[in-house]
């Protein structure tokens, strides 16, 4: 058997970009006592509003901007949704992401008929004839730039202490002057930045075209790896690494004769396998964050 192990390494990193990103956007949400299910929706618009954004501007950049907005809108719903209305998180969580998603595809049905899409613009190669180093620039920017910018803000500025403590404890936040509301309004805009950013990446950079399901359920990996991770942020990045190793090994699987008998839609669940049980083997004995699904009403 023969395995590529430097284009093994390389697709990794690409295939564990979009994860990190939804899953960091997810830790800060979930940090501020928010459970956002509403992840693969805001996945599923941003590769969308990215997409239609570069078609029409020209620039896969201008995708990216349109795609982040998109993100922070969804967020800021989730927000109303569960921070002001105080609707279930659960409820409004999976609404959000329905809504998206139908409205994405209702959209791209209207405007290109329902047929193949046109290909864009899209993000090229940071040294393309350079194994494993050969990514995207957003691979780049998420590892070497937002990832330690997340971990170093939830750790050590006073923003992050300010989420760390309305997530654990928002009547003692409150009496301390924190506004609860606009930490978890600023959680979730920046939470679905993220998230969108994410889904962006598949549209902008691997794909260059949009697909209906392209998200294809990473939104809910990354739910899965941020309690997986037990909300830290380094912790999450080797989980999506762990998902993306497995995933880009089992591609490689298909095409290797000694895997030939094996089924392929045995292969294709083979990295949401090892997810449920890496969740299974770590999630005894958790500690949420202390406000977890708990709104918060001013008295």
């Amino acid at each position: 058997m023969t395995i590529g192990y430097l284009a093994l390494l390389t697709a990794m990193l690409t295939t564990a970009t979009p994860l990190i990103l939804a899953a960091l956007g997810e830790v800060i949400t979930e940090r501020s006592g928010i459970l956002n299910l509403g992840i693969e929706g805001t996945m599923y618009a941003g590769a969308f509003t990215g997409f239609v954004g570069a078609q029409l501007l020209g620039s896969p950049w201008w995708g990216l901007a349109v795609a982040v907005a998109t993100g922070v809108v969804a967020g800021l719903l989730m927000a109303l949704l569960t921070v002001t209305l105080g609707v279930n998180q659960h409820v409004a969580g999976i609404g959000t992401t329905l809504l998206a998603i139908a409205a994405c595809d209702f959209a791209s049905r209207l405007k290109y008929g329902g047929g193949s899409l046109p290909q864009i613009p899209k993000f090229g190669q940071v040294l393309p004839d350079v194994p494993v180093a050969s990514q995207y620039l957003l691979t780049y920017l998420t590892f070497l730039l937002l990832v330690p910018a997340a971990w170093y803000a939830l750790r050590a500025t006073g923003m992050g202490l300010k989420l760390r403590a309305v997530g654990e404890n928002p009547e003692a936040a409150d009496a301390a002057g924190i506004s609860v509301a606009k930490v978890r309004y600023t959680a979730l805009a920046v939470g679905g930045a993220l998230m969108g950013m994410g889904g962006a990446f598949l549209s902008l950079a691997m794909l260059g075209s949009f697909t209906l399901n392209i998200t294809n359920g990473r939104g809910w990996v990354a739910i899965a790896l941020v309690i997986f991770a037990r909300w830290r942020v380094w912790p999450a990045v080797a989980g999506g690494l762990l998902f993306a190793a497995v995933d880009a090994l089992q591609l490689q699987l298909v095409v290797t004769p000694e895997f030939a008998a094996v089924p392929r839609e045995v292969m294709i669940a083979l990295p949401y396998l090892v997810v449920i049980a890496a969740l299974a083997a770590s999630g005894r004995n958790l500690r949420y964050p202390g406000a977890y699904l708990q709104p918060y009403r001013r008295t």
